[in-house]
């Protein structure tokens, strides 16, 4: 399952309105994709699009979380997702 690291840039970790953003971003994807903190289990990965999940990630700015995606253009959208998760959401 192909995987990728990102920095969470926005000032307020994933809460609130940047949760909001990815979440909605996530489920627009054609492939499942899984979210965890670095150094976490693969098997205790959460569901990138349920902003519940992202909420409970506790993921605060700096933190470094490993997304995984499986299916026909995961790569394509790690890429993507990744790129959100390293710019500030706050400030948009």
């Amino acid at each position: 399952m192909p995987e990728k690291t990102a920095v969470v840039a926005s000032r307020s970790g994933l809460h609130a309105r940047p949760a909001a953003i990815f979440a909605d971003a996530a489920a627009e994807m054609d492939v499942d994709v899984t979210i965890a903190l670095a150094g976490t289990a693969e098997d205790e990965a959460l569901d990138a699009s349920s902003i519940l999940s992202l909420m409970t990630l506790g993921a605060g700015n700096g933190d470094t979380v490993v997304l995984r995606a499986e299916g026909t253009g995961a790569q394509e959208a790690l890429e993507k997702l990744a790129l959100l998760l390293e710019t500030d959401l706050d400030a948009q």
